[in-house]
């Protein structure tokens, strides 16, 4: 052991305690001796860290990445001015990790974001207790906001989460339903500034698509957990899609009034929306609780005669259940464009 980690190891052993009040058995059957009242945590990935800031951000001792300005008035207070510890497949920054003294570390993992063994034994050395919350895609959301509700004692809260979470599904499952696979509108993915990367089916990041109906056009296998399948422009205009969701602002702000893609189908039909990003991305990169309302947002796009919502009552509830914050009218329209 280095004389680095020795001295991290004694600075968390000097506000880990002896005396633990209850254990408790983790998503993978792990027995874990937790604080019966936690008090301070970390989650040292972005699928973890952004359901915290929603169930308990007043518990977190960091962020994973640095709060912009631009979206404070939409997340807690309390996460404003934290240390940014970061996250990741490297996991945290032991030494910025200890400072901040966390009892108890939320290690998120599911069949897209594997433990990282390094990030694991690190923690084991450190001595910070951790447990590990499994959702193998959107649909295990339910289940691990419960689990985190009665680990930190925010059962009530958990619960209304899951709740709208488990409707948000059902409901667009029901709308995709009434179209028939083979009418389903097709959707094009896209992403870079120029338009021509995007994802396959299979990937991580259109759970959206598929949660939605299975609606990506580009049927594949991924080739990288990173993604960012190059495409050409004539590829998309053979394919035709009906919709298409836009990551780049850059790339929206001039699709419509580039010439070439005007031989797009989406293009010309004006069917071409740009994904919000307020104040996490509500699609993809880094994936997160937020997905939900795009979900929601996504199938009032594609199915807008069998999903038919008010999008703007839908955003004020959703950012209430999971960010405690009151959506104006005009915070609203600026986030959906």
């Amino acid at each position: 052991m280095t004389s680095r980690l020795s001295a991290i190891v004694l600075l968390v052993a000097s506000f880990v305690p002896t005396l633990y009040a209850r254990e408790i058995t983790d998503m993978v059957g792990r027995k874990v001796v937790v604080l019966d009242k936690i008090d301070r945590l970390y989650a040292p990935s972005p699928y973890g860290a952004f359901m915290m800031y929603a169930l308990a951000p007043d518990l977190m001792t960091g962020v994973v990445f640095a709060v912009k300005e631009s979206d404070r008035k939409f997340l807690p207070k309390s996460l404003w001015n934290l240390p940014v510890v970061g996250g990741g497949p490297q996991a945290a920054n032991p030494e910025t990790l200890a400072k901040t003294r966390p009892q108890l570390l939320i290690v998120w993992k599911n069949d897209n974001n594997p433990v990282n063994d390094r990030a694991t034994a690190q923690f084991d050395k450190m001595g910070i207790p951790y447990v590990f919350v499994v959702a193998d895609g959107m649909t295990g959301y339910p289940e691990a906001i419960r689990f985190l509700g009665r680990l930190v004692g925010r059962e009530k809260r958990a619960e209304e989460m899951a709740q709208l979470v488990t409707k948000t599904l059902t409901d667009v499952e029901a709308a995709a339903n009434k179209v028939p696979a083979a009418k389903r509108p097709k959707v094009y993915y896209a992403e870079g500034v120029d338009g021509l990367s995007t994802e396959c089916n299979d990937s991580i990041h259109t759970q959206v698509l598929l949660l939605a109906g299975d609606l990506d056009i580009h049927r594949c296998h991924t080739s990288s957990h990173m993604g960012f399948e190059k495409l050409s422009l004539e590829q998309v205009i053979m394919d035709a899609p009906d919709v298409i969701l836009v990551q780049e602002r850059l790339f929206f702000d001039k699709v419509y009034t580039d010439p070439v893609w005007q031989q797009v189908k989406a293009v010309r039909e004006h069917r071409v929306f740009y994904i919000p990003h307020t104040p996490l991305n509500w699609f993809d990169r880094p994936p997160s609780f937020m997905r939900f309302l795009g979900l929601q947002w996504t199938a009032s796009h594609v199915y807008p005669a069998e999903y038919k919502v008010d999008m703007t009552k839908e955003t004020k509830k959703f950012f209430h259940v999971f960010l405690g914050v009151t959506l104006s009218d005009r915070d609203v329209q600026e986030m959906l464009h």
